[in-house]
């Protein structure tokens, strides 16, 4: 009688929404990413989940707050993940 799931290759989405210790392979949902200044787009890398408010070096502009899990980044902010290797 074969399974309902295959569990040598799970879903992608699957994985995804599972918790992070209940994965396949281990993974945890953090990242680091750079951030741009919208005043004087300066780049600044900023932790996903800072637990600290996260200001601009160059024009001291808050650029994010903390919620609790994940960052809110402000009006005008852009980010982008940095890549795991680099």
């Amino acid at each position: 009688m074969p399974l309902a799931v295959d569990l040598l290759h799970p879903n992608l989405e699957d994985e995804a929404r599972k918790h992070k210790l209940k994965r396949l392979v281990q993974s945890p949902n953090s990242f680091f990413m750079d951030v741009k200044c919208p005043g004087c787009l300066n780049i600044s890398t900023v932790f996903s989940h800072a637990q600290t408010v996260v200001v601009c070096g160059s024009c001291n502009q808050v650029l994010c707050q903390p919620t609790g899990g994940k960052v809110r980044l402000t009006e005008g902010c852009s980010f982008r993940k940095k890549k795991l290797g680099a």
